[in-house]
């Protein structure tokens, strides 16, 4: 039947006969309602849009007034009524995209005019350079005296002269503003931050100036006021601000507010000490109705509460910096952030320079996580954010945060908190710090709050990576927890956060079965954090609970795994919650946060960084087209921590302690099997330390097969220059290869023979050749070995191995040989070809 077209004219409401008209698509003659009739309909629609048969037939009996209408004709009702909804809500959508896209186009034209007076700036100086290029070396002089006096007049001001604040005020709100709109600052494109129509905003990032600065400009949906209220809570948004309180407020005369503050922020790492600021905050309101908040650093003695706490940080400075936030009619808002500051990078150990002076990571730890915050409150205020599991976006938000700053808390160890180090001489690679009096609090309520017997120990470390990916590598931590992971220390950690439940080290042994599953909880609009629950599947070893489940669920946090984001740190932070973990659950957060830092190119020699901060030079070769590859850096820092009672600190030390050693070691294998610069069949990386590069062993793979067996293992036209080891790499066969020793270790597998053991490359170095079989698979091997070692290869019969899961794996028949190194004609390996396998 075709659809049914709607013309619907309703009268004027001076129009005492309302009737309301239809095209019976049956009949093609108008229908008239009543007033009285339309309203039955609306009420039932209202109710339920697209009715049944029978609910329709049900209306017309139990309204009269209906009676005398064809049901066909109801039917035809619902049709256009549903129809003009349709058309209401489409037309209602255009008009928002096309008043967000009217203000994004006013924003890059004005963008654009800004430019262009950048351009025609820097015409002038270029002409004004040349001029001095041909004057005396007097007016030289003269010129750079006038430059002093100008640097000069851009130093800290004080606070201790309340009389003159508002004129400080006021010249920041200049600054500010020559900055966000104006030419005060070089700006340059953020790399990798093009604007477009699904872009968050505009990003910028400062060229030539003093400090390190970013600048941010966007549309967002929300009111200016409610804006501005949403980035002077920088708690809310700022993940490495630690406390923020405002010591001073008055009233400015005009409208607005000054305010003197001290904020604290956290340290990223182990190795260097936290930032704070002594500011004024100017809020005003300019004429056109546009709200700043602009802020900048003051010189006196503003040291917040607390002097000696104020003792741990290195005293930053704020250049004039704020927020712009302009209405927009019909569309919300445009806000133009800018950051601009001197984090004093000189106080940092060299090796970590580059995390203080590059406008790049200032850009995403700040500029940009304020407009993508204020983003995101915007789609959750209007409906269009959907959470798992029935949480409301505010709590999950707070999860996220309580998350990240219980972390932060425990790399940094504010001795204001209650942390002290535990018996720490400088030369620990691990620290250890304890809080005897940490309360894990759920929320502000009291109610939920508990404190532990003994407190919280973290044991904590930081570490130099070289030519590793942050976001691969945080990616890979997150997907194999089991690479990296001790099941029985996670338990320890899930049964200490139980009321009155306290367990120890070596408490009931239970085994992992290898299943992780991941639920997720919500997200941000770009994705760039998620939060998810984390499920662990396993089962006690103990007789007596051998049907009781012993899952372990986690909380985590996992951000910046997106390679192309510039500057920006990748996190994988976990805490062990109950199953049903209410809003205000406590949570004791543990994980990683790996940093990139700016490579330097050329470098002939790159510090490293060990565990205890130490510097040493190591040489390092580069070869050719790796270059740029070799000199990527990053530091990782690692932070576990542990609930205990009084009586097992020794104990708990202990176990802290090697846990996060083998955890250290377990990555930086991880790290070496996914960097660039060697060669996993999957991404390059090297296999082990004895390991020859991948077409160099695919080589000795292929020609010795081909020696001793008479065939090739790969068609011919996979022989040729870097083919063979991708060719290699995704055979149908599962090949393995394990070293030549007593006890046999596997040193390579491609991607079948991974599948077929269910393990990693990682993983796989740990696995010895007599444990993938039973006991008559191990006599079958035995059996052939001495043909194998006697005349290069041997023919094994079809049979059964095992993965490292515990299932069975049957195949059709396994091949055995010798791999030769070319270069010796020693035997490097041997080689082992499973063929047609499947689990049983």
């Amino acid at each position: 039947m075709a659809m049914a077209v709607a013309h619907h004219r309703e009268n004027s409401s001076n129009n005492s006969g309302s009737i309301d008209k239809h095209l019976d698509s049956i009949s093609g003659k108008y229908v008239r309602y009543t007033a009285e009739q339309v309203e039955a309909l609306e009420r039932v629609y209202a109710e339920c849009p697209k009715p049944s048969s029978l609910r329709r037939q049900q209306l017309i009996r139990e309204c009269p007034i209906l009676s005398n209408i064809d049901p066909k004709q109801i039917k035809v009702w619902f049709q256009n009524r549903r129809c003009r909804e349709k058309q209401r809500k489409e037309a209602s959508r255009l008009q928002t995209v096309n008043r967000k896209l009217s203000a994004m186009n006013k924003l890059l034209m004005e963008e654009n005019d800004r430019l262009q007076k950048q351009v025609s700036q820097l015409v002038c100086e270029n002409g004004f350079m040349r001029q001095q290029l041909h004057t005396t070396p007097a007016a030289t002089t003269d010129a750079s005296s006038d430059s002093v006096v100008t640097t000069t007049q851009h130093s800290m001001r004080d606070a201790n002269n309340p009389a003159g604040l508002l004129s400080i005020a006021e010249e920041t709100l200049t600054e500010f503003l020559s900055k966000a709109t104006g030419t005060a600052v070089d700006w340059v494109q953020m790399p990798g931050m093009k604007p477009g129509p699904d872009s968050v905003g505009i990003f910028a990032i400062s060229q030539s100036c003093g400090g390190v600065a970013a600048r941010a400009c966007g549309l967002v949906s929300l009111e200016p006021m409610k804006i501005a209220e949403i980035l002077k809570d920088r708690l809310s948004w700022f993940r490495e601000c630690r406390s923020l309180e405002v010591f001073t407020m008055f009233p400015a005369g005009n409208g607005g507010t000054i305010e003197l503050v001290y904020t604290q922020t956290y340290a990223p790492t182990t190795l260097a000490p936290s930032r704070d600021f002594w500011t004024l905050r100017y809020t005003t309101t300019l004429e056109n109705g546009s709200i700043v908040v602009c802020e900048r650093s003051l010189s006196g003695t503003g040291t917040g509460p607390n002097p000696a706490a104020a003792a741990q940080f290195v005293r930053a400075e704020m250049f004039p910096s704020g927020y712009l936030i302009r209405p927009c009619e019909g569309a919300g808002s445009i806000i133009h952030i800018v950051d601009h500051l001197n984090l004093e990078a000189q106080s940092a150990p060299e090796v970590l320079r580059p995390l203080y002076e590059s406008s790049k990571v200032i850009a995403q730890k700040m500029t940009i996580a304020a407009l993508r915050y204020i983003r995101q409150i915007a789609q959750e205020t209007s409906g269009e954010v959907v959470y798992g599991l029935g949480r409301q976006p505010a709590v999950l938000r707070t999860f996220s945060q309580r998350l990240s700053r219980g972390f932060n808390d425990a790399v940094n160890g504010f001795n204001d908190d209650g942390w002290t180090i535990v018996n720490c001489d400088g030369a620990e690679d691990v620290i250890i710090a304890v809080n005897p009096a940490k309360y894990l609090n759920g929320t502000s309520n009291s109610a939920s709050s508990r404190a532990f017997l003994g407190g919280v120990l973290c044991a904590k470390a930081s570490m130099l990576l070289q030519n590793v990916s942050p976001a691969v590598l945080v990616r890979f931590l997150r997907e194999h927890r089991s690479e990296w992971a001790d099941f029985n220390v996670d338990a320890y950690a899930a049964a200490s956060l139980k009321a009155d439940t306290y367990a120890c080290p070596g408490m009931r042994p239970t085994r992992f079965t290898g299943n992780q599953i991941i639920m997720p909880l919500g997200h941000t609009i770009e994705h760039e954090e998620m939060l998810e629950v984390i499920r662990l599947e396993g089962h006690s070893l103990a007789q007596e609970d051998t049907f009781v489940s012993r899952d372990i669920h986690l909380l985590q946090i996992c951000s910046g795994v997106d390679e192309n984001a510039i500057g920006a740190c990748s996190e994988l932070i976990f805490a062990p919650i109950d199953e049903m973990f209410p809003d205000d659950a406590p949570l004791v957060p543990s994980g990683f946060r790996i940093i990139p830092l700016a490579s330097k190119q050329g470098d002939k020699k790159v510090q490293t960084l060990g565990l205890t901060s130490g510097l040493e030079v190591v040489p390092m070769t580069v070869h050719g087209a790796d270059a740029s590859n070799q000199n990527t850096r990053s530091v990782l820092t690692i932070a576990f921590q542990f609930p205990f009672d009084r009586n097992l600190q020794d104990n708990v030390a202990i176990m802290a302690r090697q846990y996060v050693r083998s955890v250290i070691s377990s990555v930086q294998r991880v790290a070496m099997a996914i960097s660039p610069s060697g060669i996993s069949p999957g991404v390059g990386a090297k296999l082990s330390h004895g390991s020859p590069e991948a077409l160099t062993l695919a080589q000795w793979i292929c020609l010795s097969y081909s020696y001793h067996l008479g065939t090739d293992l790969l068609r011919s036209d996979s022989l040729v220059g870097d083919l063979m080891p991708k060719h290699l790499w995704h055979h149908q066969d599962a090949i393995l290869c394990c070293s030549v020793k007593l006890l046999p270790l596997f040193i390579f597998a491609n991607q079948a023979g991974l599948d077929m053991l269910e393990t990693s490359l990682v993983a796989l170095q740990d696995i010895t050749l007599d444990k993938i079989f039973d006991e008559s698979g191990r006599k079958t091997l035995y059996a052939g070995f001495a043909k194998l070692m006697e005349q290069g290869f041997a023919y094994l019969p079809g049979g059964i191995c095992m993965s490292t899961m515990g299932r069975h794996v049957s195949y059709e028949q396994a091949i055995a040989w010798k791999v030769f190194n070319a270069e010796d004609n020693t035997v490097h390996c041997l080689a082992f070809s499973f063929i047609n396998w499947s689990f049983v």
